[in-house]
């Protein structure tokens, strides 16, 4: 089998920088398919090394469960990126700061594995390209369905879907009236439990009311947030997920009846809350508080627009690659 020559973007010492934001998926009746980035950030710096060499280190909430070797989502992010291309990995040195809470609903694998994409991406550029649409070929490949990758990689509001050519997206833009909050739980949920609560069939009464749903609520966050509450009603998976996460169940039903656009962050436990204006989501912090016994550390984010970014960091330098768009 023939071995394909190493890239010169593989050559010791070049390094890259990256940022990715963390992701909220279904947003409610959105169901595998919506996705929303949020204005918290992973990001890591990656350096070649001579072939064969691996060097990990992590800092950040959750950095002691990270591995430290070629088992890293991000190092096997980046392995799947040069192989997909045809080209030798070189060492990889990583240095992972961590921000975006793991199993939590946020996105953080998502995030991982769109990071190692985009290092690939800058270790090399000049030698290969890697356009949109093969960056979420590889991130949906790697992640199994491209909901939280999309919006990790372009930024934005996303709609993503599976046609005969793969995955597709399309990213819009928010209202800026729309304010996230975050509610994040001290409790993790692995997002396969999470999926297995599902159901496999619904019935046509359930389809239709999130279809309806789901076009009302890209209305709403491009549009008339006023609507979002509505908007983000779902009888597709938030009950059935419900029963694994009461504390989580009573927080969204709780904010709901109090006029607030709550839903389960992509699989949960946290909650999401997409208010109409930065007053009313201080005002859904208050109430939070007093309607569990649990602790959530509540995070008032923005919506990211950018997506994942990552620039040169050869010898000091700060240069962008280019956008992912």
């Amino acid at each position: 089998m023939r071995t394909a020559p190493p890239s010169p973007a593989a050559v010791p010492g070049r390094a890259v920088w990256v940022r990715v934001p963390a992701t909220s998926a279904n947003l409610g009746p959105g169901f595998d398919t919506l996705g929303l980035a949020l204005s918290l950030y992973d990001e890591l710096r990656v350096t070649a090394l001579p072939e064969g060499e691996i060097q990990v280190d992590v800092e950040g909430p959750g950095a002691d469960l990270v591995p430290r070797d070629a088992t890293n989502l991000v190092i096997r992010a980046i392995a799947y990126a040069f192989e997909s291309v045809g080209r030798r990995m070189p060492g990889i040195a990583l240095s992972q700061r961590i921000v975006i809470p793991h199993g939590r609903g946020l996105g953080s694998s998502g995030a991982a594995v769109v990071a190692g994409l985009l290092a690939a991406r800058g270790l090399l550029a000049g030698d290969v390209e890697f356009g949109p649409s093969l960056l979420l070929r590889l991130a949906t490949e790697l992640e199994g369905h491209p909901d939280n990758v999309a919006p990790a990689l372009f930024g934005g509001l996303t709609i993503a879907w599976m046609d005969e050519n793969g995955p597709q997206y399309k990213k819009l833009l928010v209202h800026r009236g729309v304010s996230p909050v975050v509610f994040v739980p001290e409790s993790t949920m692995p997002t396969r439990i999470s999926r297995e609560l599902t159901p496999q069939q619904v019935t046509r009464e359930d389809a239709v009311f999130n279809v309806s749903r789901s076009a009302l609520l890209i209305a709403a966050l491009t549009q008339s947030p006023e609507l979002l509450l509505a908007a983000t009603d779902d009888k597709l998976h938030q009950n059935y997920r419900a029963q694994a996460m009461p504390d989580t169940d009573t927080l969204v039903r709780g904010l709901r009846q109090a006029g607030f656009a709550a839903v389960l962050s992509g699989a949960g436990p946290s909650v999401l809350v997409m208010a109409d204006g930065p007053g009313r989501r201080l005002e859904a912090t208050r109430l939070a508080a007093s309607l569990t016994n649990t602790p959530w550390e509540s995070l008032m984010l923005a919506v990211d627009f950018k997506g994942g970014t990552v620039r040169d960091y050869t010898e000091g330098a700060s240069q962008p690659v280019s956008p992912a768009t």
